[in-house]
């Protein structure tokens, strides 16, 4: 069961991501709030596909474990700033108060600017007796992509500046396949690129997260009307209020459902030359099915 895999992986990365931040005598309250956000929750799926994908070629994946728990420090930095008043301006995040509703603005702040920091110093911790040096490098460069203006950052942008506007589905996929798809690429890609994948597989891997990205955000735009609060750990409507298009606005929650179906099969026929494609199909229809 695929549900049991990631659990194996989220008990993995949490205990690791507690020793990566283990209280700090020297700035304990921003150590404290780094690990509020970090430690709360969360499917951790960035850093399942990175350890999935690497496992496709080395059964030890617990060597890839420091790239995953790179991606999650990425991931909570990410939420952190997007809670905050200057940008979405939600109170609630996982179920509890957001990092700078419990912290204060300038913690927050620098708990993510920390996060950020962090993980790479951890994503370079990988074993290099273990690893090709030069895969290190390549699996970290494809985080930092994913993270920066040609991946999230820049998503996040481009979905700033849209707010209140009109817009297309082609535009809307651009933005998301950056702000939400390119960290969930670049985690599959890493993954592979850490354990020597050929160009060929990495490709293959990025084709899968290409459609499980999107499908995955198309599902969050229909939770975010559908679900209640308790469910989702957010405030709902969130979207609507702040004067973003979604999936749903422009297609409607029926089509939005048939899209996330086409995306799928996508996923999975990229998955099917993957040692361990079945659970890699599995893992689709667990992120496509959540909460609905």
């Amino acid at each position: 069961m695929i549900e049991n895999v990631l659990n194996d992986y989220s008990v993995m990365v949490k205990k690791a991501l507690e020793n990566y931040t283990a209280e700090d005598k020297l700035c304990p309250k921003l150590m404290e709030a780094m690990r509020y956000s970090l430690l709360a929750g969360g499917k951790c799926v960035r850093p399942a596909l990175v350890l999935e994908f690497y496992r496709q070629f080395d059964e030890n994946y617990e060597k890839a474990l420091p790239l995953a728990c790179a991606f999650e420090m990425i991931h909570a930095y990410s939420l952190i700033h997007d809670d905050m008043p200057i940008m979405d301006n939600d109170d609630v995040r996982r179920g509890k108060p957001a990092c700078h509703i419990a912290f204060g603005e300038q913690t927050a702040l620098l708990a993510g600017d920390a996060l950020q920091t962090l993980a790479f110093e951890t994503a370079l911790s990988c074993d290099s007796l273990y690893h090709n040096p030069k895969n290190i490098i390549a699996a970290v460069s494809a985080l930092a992509e994913a993270a920066g203006a040609r991946g999230m950052a820049g998503g996040q942008m481009l979905d700033l500046e849209n707010e209140g506007k009109s817009t297309n589905i082609e535009h809307l996929k651009l933005i998301h396949s950056l702000k939400t798809g390119a960290m969930i690429i670049g985690a599959a890609k890493a993954g592979c690129l850490l354990a020597g994948a050929t160009p060929e597989e990495t490709d293959a891997a990025e084709e899968y997260a290409k459609a499980v990205g999107l499908a995955y955000q198309i599902v969050d735009d229909i939770l975010d009307v559908t679900a209640d609060e308790s469910e989702l750990g957010k405030p709902i409507g969130s979207d609507m209020e702040n004067g973003k298009q979604t999936y749903v606005t422009l297609l409607g929650i029926e089509k939005s459902k048939d899209m996330v179906k086409e995306l799928s099969k996508s996923a999975k026929a990229a998955a099917g030359g993957f040692k361990y494609g079945q659970r890699l199909c599995e893992l689709v229809d667990y992120l496509a099915q959540r909460g609905y």
